[in-house]
């Protein structure tokens, strides 16, 4: 059986974002949090 490879954090992310573009749920709850960082950064 092989060892399994390291990845570097470059490909983490990478990867990470390629399964968030993929996810609609997961983009429309970030950009809500997002949004109501600002709203309440408003006030």
């Amino acid at each position: 059986m092989r060892k399994p490879r390291k990845r570097s954090f470059s490909e983490l992310v990478s990867e990470n974002k390629r399964q968030l573009l993929n996810d609609r749920d997961a983009i429309e709850k970030i950009e809500a949090r997002l949004e109501q960082k600002r709203l309440d950064k408003a006030e």
